[in-house]
């Protein structure tokens, strides 16, 4: 099991980001594919059409969130923090930490990130 620890920069103030990363509407509206989100602690939740499924754990709004990734057979939980801060021009530091990835999946999920998260959320904001 690996960890993975990274930084992005939004052009979006913490309070946007945090909706397109929490309203099921705007996470399709940037992803292209069907989600189910909500902001209860406890809820289940679903991204890019089932690819990713998990629980919501935790949500202090345009600040953080916490939630569990689930992945079969792991004897430990996968934990993803998405911490907000607010950043120059109205922009957001995104710190990203990833916990107990396996080690099969490690690099996939690490150029996701990149590839199919944080990146396409850029896009999305540089685009409006």
């Amino acid at each position: 099991m690996k960890d993975f620890k990274k930084y992005y920069t939004i052009s979006a103030t913490p309070e946007e980001v945090y909706m397109a990363l929490t309203n099921p509407l705007t996470l399709e509206l940037w992803t292209g594919d069907a989600t189910e989100m909500s902001t209860e602690p406890g809820s289940e939740f679903s991204l890019w059409g089932g690819s990713i499924v998990g629980k919501n754990l935790e949500f202090d709004p345009s600040k953080k969130i916490v939630q569990q990734w689930y992945f079969d057979g792991e004897p430990e939980d996968s934990i993803v923090t998405i911490k907000l801060h607010p950043a120059k021009n109205n922009s957001t530091s995104v710190e990203l930490r990833h916990t107990n990835i396996p080690d099969k999946v490690y690099d996939d999920f690490a150029s996701g990130w990149d590839d199919y998260y944080f990146g396409p959320l850029a896009e999305f904001f540089e685009g409006e």
